[in-house]
């Protein structure tokens, strides 16, 4: 049993107004209180509209608070309780409920209070069969059903404090829902094709016309949840089956009973579907039949009963239509009223204003608002052979007022999730009718005002009218193009390959000259593109991309079939692209030369500061997640300065680059070398097993400055001091490292100096 509606406030103040007129007489004839569930149960629809005062006592079977849904069972008699309560009820807890009497499927009550007496045992479940829960006869009581499950599934987000797990379990006789309150996912994929007996209370489902849609049991925890029998193997072990072989499986044993039915034709889709209204009650019935049927015509149906989607039909409809001519008529109804699934399949009328008209194959839709929202009036079109058949849309005026009458086709069968959107399906294309012109003053209108005020000031009516003309008819086409070409310009700036971008601007071209091939020969570089590769008979058009200086950075080409005549369009389309292409080249250019030069030494071509440090602390992570070591070779030029002050800067510049490529030749591919400023460098010894590897390179970086430099006439004897540091023997950290190895470099340095002021002092002795 599911929970009815609130009832509105308007009741309650005409009440309270009823009862200060006429206090009297009011509590004098005030009826007494229910205080058994039986009486409840007693009670028809018609007596639950009263209102009735209920005070009971009973055993709590099932409570979840989240969703105010409690029920309560005293012997064989049970109830449904819409509860608003804080307290946490327990299952076997002896409750006294007061409130009132409500109707629902049946009479249910609103409780007003309730309060815990004591805690004792829970009712013993009743054994239960697929038929006696199908037609309700433990409705609301705590029952045991038996079955194998099907399917199950987590219901509920996870920020939700309402989690629950779903379980379609297949009975002797059909299927049903078991919802348990709570369990995990492992328990989920645990349970499917495991044949089960569940403990919990039976309900069941609705739409929003209180017709039962299905069966449920709802089950407090998962220990109400027994395991019969284990499946043989489980699902995910069975072998792969091909897919065009999956109907091998299926098979279906169909006990359901065929029904008969009555009612008005408000409906008809021959071969498809039929809709019978009898009163405020309707039924889609599923066909195959193309026999005739007049709408407004009473007619037999026969059938079975189908769950759809959520929704009750009568599937393998059969008709037999009576001469009684007994039209419905059209309920008028609101959006809201509608979209409360209340007037399921019902002949319903609504006004709305049209946003917009579209014509499919299949069918005709109009878009309306109605009270702030939107929904669809669609007409089917008939079976009829080819498209040149059907007679033209009914032409409505975009933004008038219109009615429209048709069967009210909703998208979820739920009516407690809130507003469900819904169709209105016409049966004739005069189900939409013009109650009122869209006003003339409205956007369009004012449009047409300005464009004529512009006419007369500018004098340029013929050229107003040819561009309104085209931008009406290429409207689609240039937003595309201005979406590819702002996707495009965002690529330039992004980190998307150049070739992708290239590509996408050759078919832009292509689009924009209706599929003509397109391609880009970019200079020393890639062919991109689409290109024939027949080019004999064909008109090539060919366009430079143009550089900011020097010579152009390729070639962009459209061909045509050589009968066709150049147009304006083309230089247009290439002017775009190759504007498009030079951009997407040159600022990938700049780029990498902005990355190089921010990385490199201009003068040298080696690492700068910069690039060793991001290195160096690269190197540092990586020796702490592999517990790694790796060296650093401090260098400093001796005598630099002296080159400098004696031969000058250009000489002192091909100085540095004389000793950089000398010490690059010392080094392995995967070693770093950078100048850190001056005469100083350093060396990342990426890959060592000792400290003993380390000084080896260090070694050879010195004997590389062994051999005297010839430059420009002059003969230059380099040298250079070098200091070792170790990671994680010297210095765990950057800093540290560097600052060990400059300090042993100055060791080294002072060291050699020592020994030449030893020797100079020996010669002049």
């Amino acid at each position: 049993m599911t929970p009815p509606g609130f009832v509105p406030m308007k009741n309650s103040v005409a009440a309270i107004v009823i009862a200060l007129g006429c206090a009297t007489s009011a509590w004098s004839a005030a009826p007494p209180a229910l205080t058994s569930l039986r009486a409840i149960r007693a009670l028809s629809n018609a007596d639950a509209a009263k209102e009735l005062p209920v005070a009971f006592e009973a055993t709590v079977t099932y409570f979840n608070g989240y969703q105010h849904t409690l029920f309560v069972q005293d012997g064989e008699q049970a109830v449904f309780v819409w509860c608003a309560t804080d307290a946490e009820l327990l299952s076997g807890d002896h409750v006294l409920i007061r409130g009132t009497i409500e109707p629902s499927f049946r009479a249910i009550v609103r409780s007003d209070s309730i309060t815990r007496l004591s805690h004792g045992a829970i009712p013993k479940p009743v054994p239960a069969t697929f038929d006696e829960l199908n037609h309700s006869e433990y409705d609301s009581m705590l029952v045991s059903t038996r079955g194998v499950v099907r399917s199950a599934d987590r219901a509920g987000s996870r920020a939700s404090p309402l989690r629950y797990i779903i379980l379609k379990v297949l009975t002797d006789g059909g299927y049903i829902d078991v919802e348990v309150d709570g369990g995990d996912d492992r328990t989920i994929e645990d349970l499917l094709d495991t044949e089960i007996e569940a403990t919990g209370v039976a309900g069941a489902k609705f739409d929003g016309k209180m017709e039962r849609t299905g069966v449920v049991v709802h089950v407090s925890k998962l220990a109400d949840i027994q395991i019969l029998k284990r499946p043989n193997a489980s699902p995910w072990s069975l072998p792969v089956s091909p897919m065009e072989d999956a109907l091998a499986a299926y098979h279906v044993q169909d006990l359901t009973q065929r029904l008969h039915v009555q009612g008005t034709v408000t409906y008809y889709q021959p071969g498809s579907s039929v809709v019978l209204q009898s009163g405020t009650k309707s039924m889609w019935i599923a066909t195959l039949s193309h026999n005739p049927l007049s709408i407004g015509n009473q007619a037999d149906a026969t059938g079975f009963p189908f769950i759809r989607s959520g929704f009750l039909i009568l599937n393998r409809g059969e008709f037999q239509q009576s001469p009684v001519y007994a039209p419905v008529t059209p309920q008028p109804a609101t959006w809201e009223e509608l979209a409360s699934s209340k007037h399921l399949f019902n002949l319903v009328s609504i006004e709305g204003q049209v946003v917009t008209a579209i014509r499919e194959a299949s069918q005709d839709e109009y878009v309306l608002v109605s009270d702030g929202h939107m929904f669809s009036a669609i007409y089917r079109h008939p079976d009829i052979e080819g498209k040149n058949s059907l007679s033209p849309m009914k032409e409505v005026p975009i933004g008038s007022r219109v009615r429209v009458i048709g069967i009210c086709s909703l998208e979820d069968s739920n009516p407690y999730i809130g507003q469900v959107p819904f169709n209105i399906l016409m049966r004739k294309t005069d189900d939409i009718a013009v109650v009122a012109q869209p006003s003339m003053l409205n956007v369009r209108n004012l449009v047409l005002v300005i464009v004529l005020l512009l006419i007369i000031v500018l004098g340029v009516g013929s050229r107003a009218w040819f561009i309104e003309h085209r931008v009406r008819r290429q409207t689609s086409a240039l937003a595309y193009l201005e979406r590819r070409r702002g996707k495009i310009l965002e690529d330039i700036n992004g980190s998307r390959p150049l070739a992708e971008i290239v590509e996408e601007i050759t078919e832009l071209v292509s689009f924009k000259l209706k599929g003509a091939p397109c391609w880009c020969q970019i200079s020393g570089g890639a062919q991109l593109g689409n290109r024939p590769k027949n080019l004999t008979g064909m008109r090539i058009v060919r366009q430079d991309l143009p550089a900011r200086s020097g010579l152009p950075l390729g070639e962009l080409f459209t061909a045509f079939d050589s009968a066709s005549k150049p147009r304006n369009l083309e230089p247009e389309a290439l002017s775009m692209a190759t504007s498009l292409a030079a951009l997407a080249i040159e600022t990938r250019r700049l780029y990498s030369d902005l990355l190089r030069r921010s990385e490199f030494d201009l003068l040298t071509d080696i690492h700068n500061r910069f690039s060793l440090d991001k290195s160096l602390d690269a190197q540092i992570e990586q020796g702490r997640q592999n517990a790694s070591i790796f060296g650093l070779i401090y260098i400093d030029l001796d005598h630099f300065k002296q080159v400098n002050d004696l031969y000058g800067h250009h000489i002192g510049d091909l100085y540095l680059q004389e000793v950089s490529l000398r010490m690059k030749r010392q080094l392995r591919g995967h070693d770093v070398l950078a100048r850190l400023g001056g005469d100083e460098f350093a060396v990342l010894v990426t890959v060592v097993h000792s400290r003993a590897d380390v000084q080896e390179i260090a070694r050879r970086l010195e004997r590389c400055f062994d051999e005297p430099y010839p430059v420009e006439g002059l003969i230059l004897y380099p040298a250079a001091s070098v200091g070792v540091a170790v990671y994680p023997e010297d210095a765990t950290t950057k800093d540290g490292l560097l600052n060990t190895a400059d300090a042993a470099m100055y060791k080294a340095k002072n060291a050699k100096r020592q020994i030449a002021e030893i020797l100079t002092s020996l010669q002049n002795s």
